[in-house]
């Protein structure tokens, strides 16, 4: 009798012994599945934030080709969007584009007294450029407190022939 109760009593360490081993094994399988999802969506956001800002630069190259800097107000340096992908969570991907001019006075013109970078290239002719600085901001989705997440800032600097 006394060997049935000591066969009896190992199967039943044996069993609590490989629960736990499962358990653990379940909670590193957790972990690391949740690390991976927050490093796809920190990916996923990045490169939203990447191809905004490659889309507001060619929308700023765009719009100074097309803007008339003859006159005296019409001097483009800032283009903004706010809210632009996912305006119900904490604030979307909010974006500023900032823009500098670098050539002659004469291509400048109405811009020479705004972000100009320098008006007294001494060639004549040469061609007007542009630096066009996209600021992508937007806050991290898998933060453990999403109203008071940090804005991340994702910046990309083009100079660009007009």
């Amino acid at each position: 009798m006394k060997w049935q109760n000591t066969r009896q009593a190992f199967s039943m360490l044996t069993a609590i012994f490989v629960i736990v081993l499962m358990a653990t094994v379940a909670m590193l399988v957790m972990n690391l599945s949740g690390k991976m999802v927050k490093g796809t969506t920190a990916q996923f956001q990045r490169e939203q934030a990447a191809l905004l800002a490659n889309s507001y630069t060619e929308y700023a190259v765009m719009a100074v080709s097309a803007n008339d800097r003859n006159t005296t107000v019409n001097c483009l340096t800032d283009i903004d969007g706010n809210n632009i992908i996912m305006p119900e969570s904490n604030g979307g991907y909010q974006v500023r584009v900032r823009i500098a001019y670098i050539g002659h006075t004469s291509e400048v013109d109405s811009c020479a007294g705004t972000r100009t970078f320098s008006d007294d290239v001494e060639t004549r002719g040469s061609p007007l450029n542009i630096i066009v600085d996209a600021y992508v901001e937007y806050k991290d989705l898998d933060h453990h407190d999403p109203d008071n997440a940090p804005w991340i800032t994702y910046h990309k600097r083009t100079l660009q022939k007009i």
